[in-house]
């Protein structure tokens, strides 16, 4: 039986209220063309009937992989108790704290964050989040070009391709330029980039480790932009950020990241995290909510909303983006992660992910055929080339329960045979043992 929560009456004194005679009414203005072709829908099911179609259809997925896919997203250990904490009733609604009297609690958790992020990073602030990390680098994107007011966008084509689709989507009908470095065999083209520089760039976009892996320290490339009003901005990988020369070492004004490596699970896609630090210079451009720490009237410390530029605040033209409710528990997650493993653990995980890549690159180009993309220094995630298409070695690995890594081709038109392989903490020496052997046989 239908649940509908409005009686004949109810409905008919409505229409009466905004003058039309019917539903259909209602919807006079939609042609022909935009309505519904059909509402032939199936027969409604009990819940068993339900879970059990749900069952069978979850375990048409494959599960247990052992999978060498990174590409932006890593499948590190994350402790039991970060789970156990989370999980607690107190975080389940943890809601925008418009009430500071009423959310110390959750005030507190997100000032925390805050600080453990602009450590990481090395800059003077971070926000409380936005969606993701391609979601972060536009923010980033949209701060320089309203600090600036410029238009022009300097892009590294070693930046994730998906975060630049993403920024492709977001900035379609706003009139910037865009001008992209072509990557150098997997290298950040560092040169070309200062060659495009000018007093008509809002900001730079690079990333650290890039795409491929390779690891840069770009101080005089952001030396050189600085000189001349470009805002610096570096996409970055908060594990190996524990061991790396900081955006804030290298002169960055903006550092961006997706948390995901954080204590939050894969999960099919989400939800994740977009990390947010920059420069004091740079805060009262951040959107989100940032957090800040006062003393009450009686000196008690509190924790409340500040430098607040959303809708709800300021003039709309002049509020940056609105970002809710579910970035909290994920922030909160990545929080309780970073302090679990603290500055030591932290570091463990990178040098451990780092050693193992390594080794597995070590392994994988002893394969006649199996060359690396370049010689660039590189953390845990690297690039080969292989003799025949990438796509065809991960079809037939993945079958064998392997999964050897992301196919380059799907976003670089000139790498068909480009594989990217990551590793982490949770790589065994044996399965890099067998991924090297399954991978030898394929490429017979």
């Amino acid at each position: 039986m239908p649940f509908v929560p409005h009686t004949q009456e109810e409905v008919r004194a409505m229409l009466r209220t905004i003058g039309a005679d019917s539903i259909q009414d209602l919807f006079a203005e939609l042609g022909p063309e935009m309505r519904p072709k059909s509402f032939d829908l199936p027969e409604g099911k009990s819940e068993m009937e339900v879970l059990a179609h749900m069952e069978r259809l979850a375990n048409r997925n494959l599960s247990g992989l052992v999978s060498f896919l990174g590409a932006g997203f890593y499948d590190h250990y994350i402790p039991s108790a970060v789970d156990a904490l989370t999980s607690r009733g107190e975080f389940l609604t943890a809601y925008t704290p418009y009430q500071a009297e009423a959310s110390q609690g959750t005030l507190q958790a997100i000032f925390e964050y805050q600080t453990a992020m602009a450590r990481l990073f090395g800059l003077d602030c971070a926000n409380a989040s936005v969606y993701d990390g391609g979601t972060a680098l536009y923010e980033a994107l949209m701060m320089a070009v309203r600090k600036t007011k410029r238009r022009k966008v300097l892009v590294s084509g070693a930046l994730n391709p998906i975060y630049r689709v993403m920024l492709d989507s977001y900035t379609k009908n706003l009139n910037l330029e865009f001008e992209t470095a072509p990557h150098a065999a997997g290298r950040t083209d560092q040169q070309g980039l200062a060659r495009a520089l000018d007093e008509s760039t809002a900001a730079i976009l690079v990333q650290n480790p890039n795409f491929f892996g390779a690891l840069n320290d770009f101080t005089e490339l952001f030396e050189k932009a600085r000189a001349l009003g470009v805002v610096c901005v570096v996409s970055g990988y908060p594990v190996l950020q524990s061991v790396l020369k900081t955006p804030g070492e290298m002169g960055a004004d903006i550092a961006v990241a997706e948390g995901q490596s954080l204590g939050l699970p894969l999960s099919f896609g989400g939800p994740y995290l977009g990390v947010m630090t920059c420069t004091r210079d740079m805060v009262r451009q951040l959107p989100g909510r940032i957090a800040g720490r006062t003393i009450d009237t009686e000196g008690r410390t509190g924790y409340v909303l500040t430098l607040q530029a959303r809708e709800q605040h300021i003039r709309r033209q002049k509020a940056t983006s609105n970002i809710c409710s579910n970035q909290a528990l994920c922030a909160l997650r990545a929080l309780v992660q970073v302090c679990l493993l603290g500055e030591e653990g932290l570091r463990r995980a990178a040098g451990l992910s780092i050693e193992r890549a390594h080794y597995a690159a070590e392994r994988l180009t002893a394969i006649d055929g199996v060359e690396m993309l370049s010689r660039a220094p590189f953390g845990n995630e690297f690039a080969v080339t292989l003799p025949k298409s990438a796509l065809s070695v991960i079809d037939e690995l993945t079958r064998r329960g392997y999964v050897p890594g992301f196919p380059l081709g799907l976003y670089y038109k000139d790498l068909d045979n480009g594989l990217l392989v990551a590793c982490t903490e949770k790589t065994g020496q044996e399965d890099i043992g067998i991924l090297a052997e399954m991978l030898r046989g394929a490429l017979r």
